[in-house]
């Protein structure tokens, strides 16, 4: 099954991307690496990082050559995230959004003007985007959503709160849900709007303390008031800029899932390492059978997560599944770097407890990757469901003609 008809390609050839991820793992494991305490101490990126981000292209890697980007496809960013992973995921969490759901929306989605407007300056980082979903009712579903936009004119006005917005103490674009009316059989009632960080009524709160990831800014966002002109409803189209969102969604599932890897290969090296230098009564640890069980369930878990995200990127830009298998690697690869980074812990003993060592950081950063773009819960209902949809989908095809009690009514809820 096609959950659409278009395939996405590359800009970028083979040969030059494979420069692109040397330089990228080069810069990630020279420039950064030594330097993650510091980000956690100071709980923001360092500027020069920042500055060395934009001239590699990096916050704007997946935007169309067009309007300044690279042009990468998801087999490409996911190559890419996977070195992300490999440190502190502030660093990353800094120019995914523009990458991401903000990006992506705007690329497939956006009006030529507001791709004009807002994609080149996504692409070299001159502006950082937030997506303001989150809300205390609706997160992972956002069915509950309560912010509201009414029309004024030509105009909208915005009212509402948003939680946990990443980069919202940063952000010079909030890529905003409101609820344009109730949900009825033609939608959601949900639209999306490109509401600029000085919008008058807009006013984002101090940055949370969070359990992991220092750094990578979150916070509280409100909007009293805050009016729109009617070209910043994103696709010109109350319906289809969530339809929109909740398509490239699948995107960034699959882009976390390769996030998860490049942890879970760090953990994992750093366990290896330190079980072949630290000794117990004269013996290296490595040589106990225990822990070597414990290093080769981290091996066999982080290889298996690298071939489900590669077959999923590939599934996606070939059009074939853009659904099932983004949620099921995000599920799979998010869970697996929890396990991997509990058993790392572990095998560093006492010391990988403290602050300072590098798995207690991946130990806390990664928790939060089984809960934002979807819950591991929501992607159990999205495989689960999704297979279930299909199944019935073909049975009704094959009992199509055979009269009114075929199911084929089924495959009208489909994937999409």
């Amino acid at each position: 099954m096609r959950d659409r008809a278009d395939a996405a390609t590359s800009e970028v050839s083979a040969e030059d991307f494979a420069d692109i991820v040397a330089a990228t793992r080069g810069f990630i494991r020279t420039a950064v690496v030594p330097r993650e305490q510091e980000i956690a101490d100071a709980d923001e990126v360092p500027a020069d990082i920042r500055s060395g981000l934009a001239d590699m292209g990096l916050f704007g890697y997946a935007i169309p050559q067009r309007w300044g980007g690279l042009g990468l496809d998801l087999r490409q960013d996911v190559e890419l995230a996977m070195e992300f992973g490999y440190t502190s995921l502030a660093v990353r969490s800094l120019f995914g959004t523009n990458n991401g759901i903000a990006g992506q929306v705007l690329v497939n989605f956006g009006t030529d003007q507001q791709r004009d407007r807002w994609l080149p300056r996504l692409a070299s980082g001159g502006v950082i985007a937030s997506f303001a979903l989150t809300e205390d009712g609706a997160g992972s579903n956002p069915a509950g959503l309560t912010t509201r936009a009414v029309r004024d004119g030509d105009d909208w006005v915005l009212d509402g709160t948003k939680r946990f917005i990443t980069n919202a103490p940063l952000a010079d674009l909030f890529v905003v849900f409101a609820r344009t009316r109730p949900a009825d059989e033609s939608g959601p009632g949900i639209a999306v709007f490109l509401v600029p960080g000085d919008a008058p009524g807009l006013s984002v709160g101090p940055p949370d303390r969070k359990m992991g990831q220092e750094g990578a800014l979150t916070a509280e966002v409100a909007l009293q008031g805050v009016r729109v002109p009617g070209s910043a409803l994103v696709g010109g189209d109350v319906d289809a800029g969530y339809r929109a969102a909740m398509t490239s969604l699948a995107r960034g599932r699959a882009h976390i899932a390769a996030v998860a890897v490049g942890a879970a290969q760090r953990a994992h090296d750093e366990s290896v390492a330190h079980a072949a230098a630290t000794e117990q009564g004269g013996t290296p640890i490595g040589g106990f059978q225990l822990v070597q069980a414990m290093l080769a369930d981290q091996y066999a878990g982080v290889a298996a997560g690298r071939a489900l995200v590669r077959e999923t990127a590939a599934a996606y830009d070939s059009g074939e599944d853009r659904r099932i298998a983004p949620s099921a690697a995000k599920l799979y690869c998010t869970e697996m770097a929890g396990d991997v980074a509990d058993l790392a812990v572990q095998i560093h003993g006492g010391s990988g407890y403290m602050r300072g060592v590098a798995v207690e950081r991946i130990y806390r950063d990664i928790r939060l990757l089984r809960l934002y773009e979807g819950t591991s819960e929501i992607q159990r209902l999205i495989v689960g469901g999704g297979l279930i949809r299909r199944a019935n989908a073909v049975s009704g095809q094959a009992g199509a003609g055979r009269g009114p009690h075929s199911r084929g009514k089924d495959a009208h809820h489909g994937d999409a």
